[in-house]
């Protein structure tokens, strides 16, 4: 439409100057029409009528998605046969029917309206950098006094170049050109302005030559006597064609490699802070992290894949990732030969920046991709990461891997990889592998957004092909379908019809539909080419290749290069046409979860599952820190009391017993002195410091667990718990406490001297308490061993054993015996067993000495308790006769004693404790908590296991669901901004 108003425009200003001329048509000089009229009324133009003007464009790179002109090729001056309309009527005829000069004088105005449009997609790609102006040198706008911007040369070129990435927006004042002589043009032919001037000229000599061509060879005509056919003539035209095209997209590629460098110098300064203003986030990185998010948003809604993204399928070994690769520039993608390498998704966002670099998104690390060893290292990262996703008997992985990958020209979009698809699942493979790989691809193509990159190996019979039955069930229209021949050189070589190729590219051979259908070139096979000698490869493939030669393939057809503007335009006009519907969608989940929440728990505020495990961090720390707030006296305390739990059955039997059965005062001494030596240097430091670190667990662990009243929130019960129980875990007591905790005890336990009347009734009740409970204990081991006695039978009807009664008649004959005999011995002889033995048989009660002896042992140990406590009470009196070590005395109180110095090593021990507690071990173990909170804040799994509950979960998805759609506002404003 825009060529054809143009023309139009230049027919009303050609019409009226033959209006305004004297009335000979013939006077109108060609020179001053407008170009596109000049080229349209050339045929009537007396003098140039059998003219064939040299065209000159430039080749450009179209999708197929796009109405790309009719001609792009550009034609050079050729020598045309001519044949006399009076002598040979039928070439006159052949000629009028093909009306080849309308064919070349159609090519011109293509030719030179190519030009410009190439140059006008040029400007679209360059992104706006208005902001950039200061950058540019003050010769620069210097420049502005001496060129006019009017003017139709420069006005036609500039504002198609990539100099805007200098000159700002297209708002602003730029360049104006005059025509004030050769002074102007050594400013502005340098660089990238000149090739573009040098570019726009040589058309302009090329028309004149044109014309000068035009009229020798219509003067030299008559002397021509050559016949050339019609078809020579058109073989001719397309040879003069191809290399027309051929050396102008060279030009074209210099240009756009000066361009390159230009907009990287840009990104380099701004990167070196040249200014301080901040850099906006590119609108592709703003969409990679709204995927991000989503790809991380786990809830019941399913929004998160209605926003587009390109999909890589194809069959294995088909060439998806060499593609990827070529897109991204880069051999990024771990590589074998025939065998399954991509494993799991893999999302690449493109986008560009001065460096080529890439980095996963949870991962600082940045790696170079001009260096081979970065690359290496990048591949390798990559295998290992799809490794770890691929769970114990799996062969792949739905979980994706997420990578950025920036760099100068790149293409910005975002790419799912997908692993291959498979016809047979072959040994190592899970049996589930083929059916998994169905799933995964067809979850990321179900998306009705997204786009469909299928790759089709040219070098396989098609009817070989698995994918393309698969994207024409999920796209049965194609509307959203970009088809992709890859090794194509393969495909040439072998396939006997090349026509096949055609029929694959015009979408005749398959069922499926596509949006376009592109031939591309991946190298020769070798794993080691890099990506520059693939390109260069696939150019010169495709310049000599017969299919383009042929028109079996179009140009705008071929190379990765179309195929990328391709993607990327239709990635860009889906994602425009598609993110507002999505962010309506959020909010209306936004709503719907807002109003759960306010109907569940409106006093409560909306904590996601990190800010309620810093709640209860805080809450943790305090705790640790009452810890340290408890009193000496209660630590003391407690600490007594448990040691001697722990210790007293062994004071009670192994020391105070064995002492107490001997004859004397010195052998009662001695025999103590000698047990409590070695109980000190083996047990008891090690009972001391067990008994204190078990007391520290149980008070962190009351302090952890007793409710907080009404603030008391059970949500932090669980992760508490844990937090306790590792830190317990983690915590060991000083190693050397023991060692000087024995010097300690030994020290105390030595210590005989009772200093007052206070000490000495302390120690008689603490030998009274102890003997109490031991008594007790005997009587109840006593009565479960002759059964309940009368009063509870008659009570509650309980009656006794059998054994029960032989323990019973067995029980009061021993009594007997001690009656008899109070001083009686701890052990029984054997004539008295038999005694016994046959005074019960003789009562018809048959025993065995087993049973007399375990008998005898609760009998006799409740004797000599009750006489000992006996003793005791007569000792409380004994505290005088203790001072003069018991001489001329009956009373012999070397128990109370052994008990005081008992009592005053426990009280010592726990004081001696109690400073280890409080100085070091609690200072430890709230280290400790704080080491094993910091590693369960990194690790989220675990966050998720000990922070549960529906009211956790609706948090953390208003949580996502505010930020996706605070994202896609931002990206959504940036969107309108680029427009």
């Amino acid at each position: 439409m825009w060529r054809l108003r143009r023309a139009a425009v230049a027919c009303e200003v050609c019409q009226s100057l033959v209006k305004h001329s004297s009335g000979i048509r013939g006077s109108l000089p060609l020179q001053k029409l407008h170009l596109v009229s000049r080229s349209i009324h050339r045929s009537h133009h007396p003098i140039l009528k059998p003219q064939r003007p040299q065209l000159r464009t430039s080749f450009q790179q179209f999708s197929s998605l796009t109405n790309p002109p009719l001609h792009k090729l550009k034609l050079s001056p050729v020598k045309y046969g001519y044949q006399p309309r009076r002598n040979f009527w039928p070439a006159r005829l052949a000629a009028r029917l093909l009306k080849l000069r309308y064919l070349l004088l159609g090519s011109a105005v293509g030719g030179g309206y190519t030009a410009k449009k190439t140059f006008d997609q040029w400007k679209d790609m360059i992104p706006d950098l208005s902001d950039y102006k200061w950058i540019v040198p003050d010769i620069v706008w210097e420049i502005d006094d001496y060129i006019d911007f009017g003017h139709k040369l420069v006005s036609e070129v500039i504002e198609a170049s990539d100099l805007l990435l200098l000159l700002g927006s297209p708002g602003e004042t730029s360049f104006r050109a005059t025509d004030h002589g050769s002074e102007s043009d050594k400013h502005y032919r340098k660089g990238l302005l000149g090739e573009l001037i040098l570019l726009q000229q040589q058309i302009q000599e090329h028309e004149e030559e044109a014309r000068r061509a035009a009229g020798q060879y219509n003067t030299s005509y008559a002397q021509q006597k050559r016949k050339v056919s019609d078809k020579e003539k058109i073989d001719q035209l397309q040879e003069e064609l191809l290399h027309t095209q051929l050396k102008y997209q060279r030009i074209l590629e210099r240009l756009e490699k000066e361009n390159k460098e230009l907009r990287k110098l840009v990104l380099q300064k701004d990167d070196k802070g040249i200014h301080h203003r901040k850099l906006k986030k590119s609108l592709i990185d703003m969409y990679s992290e709204v995927l991000d998010v989503l790809s991380d948003y786990d809830a019941s809604y399913n929004t998160q894949d209605h926003l587009p993204r390109v999909v890589v399928v194809g069959d294995q070994s088909a060439g998806k990732t060499s593609v990827l690769e070529m897109i991204a520039q880069a051999r990024i993608f771990p590589r074998g030969s025939g065998e399954m390498m991509t494993r799991s998704p893999v999302k690449v966002t493109l986008s560009e920046g001065p460096h080529h670099v890439a980095l996963f998104k949870d991962s600082s690390r940045e790696f170079d991709l001009t260096k081979e060893e970065d690359l290496a290292a990048l591949r390798h990262e990559i295998e290992l990461r799809m490794r770890k996703n691929v769970k114990e008997g799996c062969t792949v992985s739905p979980e994706t891997i997420s990578l950025n990958v920036k760099g100068p020209g790149l293409q910005r979009m975002v790419l799912v990889d997908l692993p291959g698809v498979i016809n047979t699942v072959t040994s190592g493979m899970a049996p589930d592998t083929k059916e998994t790989i169905f799933s995964i691809s067809k979850a990321y193509m179900q998306n009705p957004n997204a786009i469909i990159l299928c790759i089709q190996d040219g070098s396989v019979d098609a009817e070989r092909s698995i994918v393309t039955d698969l994207v024409s069930q999920m796209d049965p229209h194609g509307r959203r379908t970009i088809f992709v021949l890859t090794k194509v050189d393969l495909a040439e070589k072998n396939v006997a019809s090349p026509s096949r190729i055609q029929q694959i590219i015009e979408g005749k051979l398959f069922p499926m539909k596509a949006l376009g259908y592109f031939a591309v070139v991946t190298g020769k096979g070798n794993s080691s080419e890099s990506i520059e000698a693939i390109r260069e490869y696939e150019e010169e493939f495709f310049q000599n290749s017969k299919l383009l030669k042929t028109s079996m393939l179009k140009a705008h057809q071929v190379t990765t290069r179309n195929l990328s503007l391709a993607v990327s335009d239709c990635f860009w006009k889906m994602v425009r046409e598609s993110v507002e519907q999505q962010a309506d969608s959020f909010k209306a989940t936004r709503f719907n979860l807002e109003t759960e929440w306010k109907n569940n728990y409106p006093r409560l505020r909306e904590l996601d599952r990190n800010e309620l495990f810093e709640k209860a961090k805080n809450e943790i720390l305090d705790e640790v820190i009452s810890l340290s707030q408890v009193t000496p006296k209660h630590w003391e305390e407690i600490l007594q009391q448990s040691l001697w739990e722990r210790v007293s059955t062994h004071v009670i039997e192994n020391i105070y017993l064995p002492a107490a059965q001997t004859m004397n005062s010195g052998t009662f001494n001695t025999t103590v002195d000698i047990k409590l030596k070695q109980w000190t240097d083996k047990q008891l430091p090690n009972k001391a410091v067990e008994v204190a670190w078990e007391t520290l667990q149980e008070e962190f662990s009351r302090f952890m667990t007793e409710p907080k009243g009404k603030e008391h929130d059970d949500i932090f019960d669980k992760l508490k718990e844990a937090v306790k129980e590792e830190s317990i875990k983690r915590h060991k007591w000083n190693d050397f406490a023991e060692d000087s905790l024995r010097v300690i005890q030994h020290n105390a336990l030595e210590d005989r001297s009772i200093s007052d009347k206070q000490q000495w009734d302390a120690a008689i009740y603490f030998m009274e308490e102890a003997l109490q409970a031991r008594l007790k204990d005997t009587e109840n081991a006593i009565e479960n061993m002759i059964g309940p006695d009368w009063k509870k039978r008659w009570l509650y009807w309980k009656n006794r054993t059998q054994e029960q009664c032989v323990h019973n008649e067995t029980k009061n004959e021993l009594e007997k015996m001690l009656k008899c005999n109070e001083e009686h011995p701890a052990y029984l002889a054997s004539d008295e067993i038999t005694t016994v033995r046959k005074n019960l048989e003789s009562r018809g009660v048959e025993v065995d000495p087993s049973l007399i002896k375990d008998t005898w042992h609760q009998v006799y140990r409740r004797h000599f308790l009750k006489t000992a406590l006996n003793h005791c009470n007569l000792c409380r009196r004994g505290f005088y006769y203790y001072q003069r070590h018991f001489v001329d005395s009956e009373l012999e109180c070397n128990d109370v004693v052994l008990f005081w110095r008992i009592q005053r090593m426990l009280a010592i021990t726990a004081n001696t404790l109690r400073q280890q507690l409080t100085n070091t071990e609690v200072r430890r173990l709230e280290k400790n908590v704080k080491e094993v909170l910091e590693d369960f804040a990194e690790d989220s799994e675990k966050k998720v296991k000990l922070l549960t509950g529906k009211r956790v979960q609706l948090a953390e998805d208003l949580k996502k669901v505010r930020e996706i759609q605070e994202k896609l506002d931002a990206f959504i404003e940036a969107l309108h901004q680029e427009k």
